[in-house]
């Protein structure tokens, strides 16, 4: 099964994302925790790309689509905003931010905890971002 979604920049239409992914990721041979930790590390990085990227333009737009198989759940994430390399993103020193009770930047961790592969590439001006997690029987 294939899904698509397009979303406007802003913060107020993560909550249609979330409702997509609910719908979606029924389809989707994950348990319950998995699926809502899918939604998390998806909404992250939209999220991210809304605020940081896109400046919550809403006349910008974010594109999704999940495809599903027996063996993996892909969601491709694509914009046309400034390019965010998830691949190079280095992560801060934890004890660091405990210390400094700083908020943020700690997202594109769990990203990278709950999903089994990430990929980047851009071309053409559009960026996408691919979420992959693998199927377990």
């Amino acid at each position: 099964m294939n899904y698509s979604l397009n979303i406007a920049c802003q913060t107020s239409a993560l909550s249609k994302l979330r409702i997509f992914l609910h719908q979606a990721l029924n389809e989707v041979r994950l348990n319950e925790i998995e699926k809502h930790q899918v939604t998390l590390a998806v909404e992250e990085v939209c999220s991210n790309l809304i605020i940081h990227s896109h400046g919550c333009n809403p006349e910008d737009s974010i594109q999704l689509e999940i495809k599903n198989s027996d063996q993996k759940l892909i969601v491709e994430i694509s914009d046309q905003g400034q390019a965010f390399n998830i691949l190079d993103y280095k992560a801060p020193d934890l004890k660091k931010v405990m210390v400094e009770k700083r908020k943020g930047g700690l997202g594109i961790i769990l990203v990278r905890k709950i999903m089994d592969e990430i990929e980047f590439e851009s071309e053409n001006g559009t960026n996408t971002c691919r979420l992959i997690k693998w199927l377990h029987s």
